[in-house]
This record gives structure tokens, C-alpha cells and sequence, in this order.
């Protein structure tokens, strides 16, 4: 409904600085630390990549095909990230009932958006579509696992509130030079961006960065299934849309699977590396 509104470079480049400006000004209220130097950059970039490229790729694709489409594509995500994390120096290793358990839940979600899917045929947009949200999984697990390598001294919390500004103003220079749709004020999609500013920013990708850096690759990367499935009870819900016995067994199908990956992932990185203090605090100093 945004993108009603909004062309796709404004709508991530509007979301981004208000969502980031929100978190970090939280954070200075709170007498947070705030990410510095190397940390500061690092976070700057896994920002571009994970929210500039990644969500960037994902509205671009929604122009062109459908959501239900666009929806199905990104559940391969898992596979991009937890494949990247094992292929990088002391990642995560792989165990077969992971890998087993991730398409097992491709599964599901696949049957899941089959009724929209299977009335389109494969066509240069699709296509498209497709290529664009490959470029955009690709940064958004480079860029979470980077982020993730790179954590320093700053609350993850407070390092996705700089990720969310720095992908939002590296964003408005292209949106303001690149040619795009006008604006069309409505009502309905400034609503729609206030609910991914919040929901969407301030509380789910805020939930993300702090998953990522407290639990294996492995669990994180299952969320897309996850998003199927609340996307589909959200939409029986408000809009009455069908749900029948082929929602149901798509969802039973990714629970399932989201308890094999979760039952056969690694556990959590060591103490040494996880953060756990509150906002309000440092850290205690590791160095001697």
C-alpha cells in the first residue's frame, strides 16, 4: 500500500531515516554508547547492504510482479545466509537435518502461495523480479553476517538504529536524482508507511538485528516462513481473505520445519561474544 504513495527509492529512503533517527534518539535518552569508528563504519556498511540492497531489492521487485510471487522467491533466503555463514572462516557448520529442515519449509511456503502463484506464467518481469531479489538476498546476508562479525561495544539495538539512518540517507541522493513515479498523497499509504516505520522498523528489524546477535545463522535465517504465515493469518483476519486446508497444512509444514532447524542448528555463540547488558550500560571492559 506504501508504494501507492511513495516511489521505491523514497519509500526506503523515508522509512529508514525516521525509523533510525527514532531508535538512536531513544538510545541517546537512555545514555546508550553509540557505535564509534571502525564499529560506527561497520555498521554504516552491513546497513547499506542488509537494508539498501536487501529491502531496497524486495520493493523494487513488488513494482514489477506480484507480492505473492515476490513472497515465495524470498523464502530461499535461508539458504543464501546459512550458506554464506558456512562457507566464511569459522562460520557455522552445516548439519544435514538443517539444510534438510530449511526445504522442507521451502516446501511449505511454496504450497502455501501456490494459489497466486500458478496463474502466472514466466515472463520477462518475473524474471526480472527474480534477479533483483537474488541481488537483494545476497546483500541482506552478507551484510547481517558482517554486522554480526563485526559487533563491538554498542547494543545491537542501538547498531540497527545506525544501520536504519545510514541505509536511509545513503539512500535519498539516488532518490532524488533518479527519475521516479510522482508522489500520490493518500491517507492509506501514508498509514502504511507509519506501520513499517513501526512495526516494521522500530520493532521487527530491531527484534532481527538482536536475534542475530544472540542465536545461530541457522534459526534466524528461517523468519521468511515465518513472515508466510503471519501474512496470511493477518490477511483471514482483517480482510477475510480465504483460509482453508491448504493454509493450514502449509502452516503446519513450516512450524515443522522451523523445529528442525532450530532443533539441529549450533548453539548460540559463547559467552565471550554475546551481549546481554542493558541499554543503559556498558560493557565491562574484556581488554588486559
Amino acid at each position: 500500500m506504501s508504494l501507492e504513495t511513495f516511489p521505491p527509492l523514497t519509500l526506503v529512503s523515508v522509512r529508514y531515516i525516521l525509523s533510525g533517527s527514532i531508535t538512536l534518539l531513544f538510545a541517546v535518552m537512555r545514555g546508550s554508547p553509540l557505535p564509534r569508528g571502525r564499529e560506527l563504519a561497520a555498521a554504516c556498511f552491513s546497513g547499506l547492504l542488509v537494508l539498501g540492497v536487501g529491502n531496497g531489492g524486495l520493493v523494487f521487485a513488488e513494482v514489477i510482479i506480484p507480492s505473492g510471487i515476490a513472497g515465495l522467491i524470498v523464502t530461499m533466503s535461508p539458504f543464501w545466509m546459512v550458506g554464506a555463514e558456512a562457507l566464511l572462516p569459522g562460520g557455522e557448520r552445516l548439519h544435514a537435518p538443517t539444510i534438510g529442515g530449511m526445504a522442507v519449509g521451502l516446501a511449505g511456503a511454496a504450497l502455501l502461495a501456490t494459489p497466486d502463484v500458478g496463474a502466472h506464467s514466466v515472463d520477462r518481469n518475473l524474471l526480472n523480479g527474480f534477479l533483483i531479489l537474488q541481488v537483494g538476498m545476497a546483500g541482506w546476508s552478507f551484510g547481517s553476517i558482517y554486522q554480526r562479525r563485526k559487533a563491538g561495544k554498542a547494543h545491537p539495538i542501538v547498531a540497527g538504529g545506525v544501520q536504519q539512518l545510514a541505509a536511509g540517507l545513503m539512500m535519498a541522493p539516488f532518490a532524488l536524482a533518479i527519475p521516479q513515479a510522482p508522489l500520490h498523497w493518500s491517507t492509506r499509504g501514508v498509514t502504511a508507511l507509519l506501520y513499517l516505520v513501526c512495526f516494521g522498523s522500530l520493532v521487527g528489524y530491531s527484534a532481527y538485528v538482536y536475534a542475530m546477535d544472540k542465536l545461530p545463522v541457522a534459526i534466524v535465517s528461517v523468519y521468511p516462513y515465518v513472515n508466510a504465515v503471519v501474512a496470511v493469518a493477518l490477511g483471514w483476519l482483517f480482510y477475510r481473505e480465504h483460509f482453508g486446508m491448504r493454509e493450514a497444512v502449509s502452516m503446519v509444514i513450516i512450524f515443522a520445519a522451523v523445529a528442525v532447524v532450530k532443533r539441529y542448528s549450533q548453539h548460540p555463540m559463547p559467552a565471550s561474544r554475546a551481549r546481554a547488558w542493558p541499554l543503559t550500560r556498558r560493557p565491562p571492559c574484556s581488554d588486559k
